[in-house]
């Protein structure tokens, strides 16, 4: 990785995160591509440099931003941290292309050196854990303070503790004369326990 592509990288960080400089997430984020990016150095003294730096400035964003992601997380495209603050991601997690993460989201160890794989365009909301040997597919939703101990099938919706895969039904077109937003209990209404 070149400093050029370092650069680009946050770039789309930060557009992703609604441009500002003041989001929590885009440090977080920078960090972590900055570790990448010192890994990836051609020498070992290089090397040995910038992880030292690294080692601090990571230090500094997990009391800062409330975000503990080691460098050595897996990352793909567009990853979103919707909202910063207690968030925990084991080193050796794998996460997709445009997954979105909540704050006080852990995803780590259940008493053994399994990691959990969270699949491409997933959502996991706030106060969830993922925990041990899990595959979360892709297009899944994590309920708010679920917690997922078990695969959660490809768009599959898991919520409650511990979690149960729920799917949506289909919903019927809604007609012209309805306006506004679907009322709660309509939502609700649309969830049925999986097969």
């Amino acid at each position: 990785m070149t400093v050029r592509e370092l650069l680009d990288t946050i770039r789309d960080d930060y557009r992703r995160h609604g441009s500002h400089w003041n989001e929590r997430a885009v440090w977080a984020l920078a960090v972590y591509r900055f570790g990448n990016w010192a890994n990836a150095r051609p020498t070992r003294f290089g090397r040995r440099f910038f992880s030292k730096c690294y080692g601090l400035l990571d230090t500094g964003s997990q009391i800062v931003t409330g975000v503990t992601m080691n460098r050595d997380v897996r990352l793909g495209k567009d990853f979103h941290i919707v909202h910063t603050g207690a968030l925990f991601i084991h080193p050796q997690v794998v996460i997709g292309d445009r997954v979105g993460i909540m704050q006080n989201v852990t995803l780590g160890t259940n008493m053994g050196p399994d990691v959990p794989v969270i699949g491409d365009d997933v959502f996991i909301g706030a106060g969830a854990c993922i925990l041990g040997k899990v595959r979360v597919g892709n297009g899944a939703r994590v309920a708010a303070n679920s917690l997922v101990i078990n695969d959660v099938p490809e768009g599959a919706f898991a919520v409650g503790v511990p979690a149960k895969n729920m799917k949506a039904r289909p919903r019927a077109p809604r007609e012209a004369s309805e306006a506004g937003e679907v009322p709660a209990a309509e939502t609700v209404s649309n969830v049925s326990a999986g097969d």
